[in-house]
């Protein structure tokens, strides 16, 4: 009896201060991150009608990573951005309606104040500095200043400043504060430096890729970036039908996000959340039908504001699904922040849709909004909608009004007529609505 309790003291004593370790210390078992990974991917100008999955547009790019993406996790079929991209990638960065920091248009109204909290600050407190993060490619949110995206609090920027290359294969990459011109595509160079940072890291990371395509100029990719064929690539052939160039981009664009996904190690990658985003809708020039020039990209009109938006990866249980729910692009700021582990499922204006990757959990979002300013008042002004209705308000004084239901492409505008009691009760809510946003 003595000679097996011995052996049994003996046996949890090794356990306990094992070989090598001091008497008073306990080993503690390796310590395992249980938290997710996140790759937020935005399309520079892809609206609804150019993307796979959505029924708007008869023309759509090959995307098989994109489509995989779609089959493995949920497509958001009613997210708004703002009608140009800075305003919105503005509000995913501040949780903030582009009228609170002042980010309304890519010009005068560009720049974001370097005192804003930003998404990736607000990690950091969430999260007592659990994460690595960086923004790679295109900022566009301070003109020319290359300090801007550190001095908010990002962990590492490199990419373009500005709204747009002249030269896909020659243009101005900032790294670490410092501006050179760099010759090489652009799309593959934005994915080598997300894959050498990702694959840098030692902790959970958050990376915003922000790729420049499938903005202008249209152009043809190298060859094994897309399945458009063998296309003429001087700019007379490429003006006179520049849509299938426009896919081509959108097809490189889905080449490097595979390639990506390709360098990113496989456990690393099944334990990160992939958001795909379009910054705003597509441009007039290759916007398809029922969108038009006048209802394209800068537009308060949906063709200009309705993007696609797909969340997959860790987490995501729903496979192969669409959500109707109504989404703003500044509800991204709490989302990302709730898939990092904060608690908070909003701030300011930003509702977490996390929830909804997982179950058909009502959002506490009623309405959306979006805004834009420009020179001409009959362009620049506001518009809201809930599950129905949609109200745009120029700066002008003119109005549309439109059952979204009943007419998803805008083309009668219900105040041309009388308006029946559900829809001027409808219309009052979201002038209401509109006006307490906007105190």
């Amino acid at each position: 009896m003595l000679r097996n309790f011995l052996l049994l003291f003996v046996s949890i004593a090794f356990v306990f201060f094992g070989p090598g370790c001091k008497d008073d210390t306990i080993l503690e078992p390796p310590v395992t991150s249980s938290k997710k990974n996140i790759l937020f991917i935005i399309a520079d100008d892809m609206g609804v009608d150019a993307c796979p999955g959505y029924s708007a547009g008869s023309v759509k790019p090959n995307m098989p990573n994109l489509s995989k993406l779609m089959n493995e996790g949920v497509t958001f079929d009613n997210v708004w951005s703002y009608p140009i991209c800075s305003p919105t990638r503005a509000t995913i960065l501040s949780g903030k309606y582009g009228y609170r920091t002042g980010v309304l248009n890519v010009e005068d109204a560009g720049t974001i104040p370097a005192d804003e909290k930003s998404l990736q600050s607000y990690i950091d407190e969430q999260t007592g500095n659990a994460y690595s993060h960086s923004i790679i490619g295109k900022w566009h949110l301070s003109g020319r200043d290359a300090n801007r995206p550190t001095e908010m609090g990002v962990g590492y920027y490199a990419g373009l400043l500005t709204g747009a290359v002249q030269d896909y294969n020659s243009w101005s990459l900032t790294e670490n504060g410092q501006t050179s011109t760099y010759e090489g595509y652009v799309t593959t160079k934005f994915t080598d430096l997300a894959i050498d940072w990702i694959n840098d890291q030692d902790k959970p990371w958050f990376c915003w890729l922000a790729y420049t395509a499938p903005h202008s100029p249209f152009h043809l990719p190298p060859d094994s970036m897309h399945s458009q064929g063998s296309l003429p690539s001087d700019t007379a052939s490429v003006n006179a039908n520049p849509v299938p160039y426009y896919m081509a981009m959108m097809e490189s664009l889905d080449f490097e996000i595979g390639r990506l996904m390709d360098n990113i190690p496989a456990n690393e990658l099944e334990n990160t959340v992939i958001i795909f985003l379009g910054d705003n809708g597509t441009p007039g020039q290759v916007i398809q039908a029922p969108y038009d020039r006048t209802t394209s990209k800068g537009s308060l009109y949906q063709g200009g504001i309705h993007v696609p938006m797909v969340i997959s990866g860790a987490g995501v249980s729903r496979m192969n699904e669409h959500e109707d729910q109504l989404v703003s692009s500044v509800d991204l700021f709490s989302t990302i922040a709730q898939f990092a582990g904060s608690s908070a499922s909003s701030y300011s204006d930003s509702k977490s849709i996390a929830s909804l990757t997982s179950n058909n959990a009502e959002t506490a979002r009623k309405y959306v909004y979006a805004e834009v300013l420009y020179d001409t008042p009959n362009r620049s002004g506001h518009t809201i909608r809930n599950d129905q209705y949609k109200l745009i308000r120029f700066d002008s004084g003119n109005e549309r009004f439109y059952d979204l239901k009943n007419d998803a492409f805008e083309s009668d505008n219900l105040l041309r007529g009388s308006l029946s009691a559900q829809e001027q009760t409808a219309y009052d809510e979201l002038v209401a609505e509109a006006n307490e946003i906007r105190k």
